[in-house]
């Protein structure tokens, strides 16, 4: 740790990779990078962080507070940068943007996924056949075949599933939600299958 005069204001640099910094706090919590020093540790478990607001956010996971809300819905969030996801749903932003195609994305993460279908990566490989996978939860799936196991599990009966696509299915038993309405008539169904059978069987007798 070294400081410095620079025309009329000291400035500390960091003896690591020379980086420059006003103040002397921010130097010294930013030495912590290259020590890997972890002064602040969890009460609840044995987690340790390197600054003081990353242990305030993990503490949430044990208390449960939530303090940031949702002003059009009111739900609550642990963490700020969930709530600026969330606020997506409302407004509509899309602000992550495909560089082959015109699709947009509210969460990096799911244009991280998208890109794969244009650059073929495939970085999730099981580890019993070697097939590899552009998604993770596509590997999930695909490990049940070896295992027999079935990772997604009903939270209101406990009914478990090979696929996640196959338990949300099987909720709207327990909601009673019927998501898919025919355009024609405005009738509702559960399944879009149930849905598509009764658009044809309109079709069929002449009533669309």
């Amino acid at each position: 740790m070294t400081n410095v005069c620079d025309s009329d204001r000291e400035v500390f640099i960091c003896s690591e990779c020379r980086k420059t910094f006003v103040h002397k706090t921010n130097l010294k919590r930013h030495m912590r990078c290259h020590t890997a020093e972890k002064p602040f540790s969890c009460s609840f478990c044995n987690k340790s962080f390197n600054r003081r607001e990353h242990l305030t956010t993990h503490v949430r996971c044990h208390s449960g507070e939530k303090p940031f809300s949702c002003s059009v819905c009111h739900t609550s969030f642990s963490h700020y940068s969930s709530l600026d996801k969330h606020t997506r749903v409302h407004t509509g932003e899309k602000p992550f943007s495909c560089s082959f195609c015109t699709q947009s994305f509210r969460q990096r993460s799911d244009l991280v996924s998208h890109l794969r279908i244009h650059t073929g990566e495939k970085p999730f490989s099981c580890s019993v056949c070697n097939t590899s996978f552009t998604q993770r939860h596509t590997l999930v799936q695909h490990m049940s075949t070896h295992t027999g196991v079935k990772p997604f599990s009903c939270s209101v009966c406990g009914k478990r599933f090979s696929r996640k696509g196959h338990m949300t299915r099987h909720m709207t038993a327990h909601t009673g939600k019927k998501p898919f309405s025919c355009s024609v008539c405005g009738q509702s169904f559960t399944w879009q299958s149930q849905m598509k059978r009764h658009e044809c069987a309109g079709e069929s007798s002449g009533t669309t």
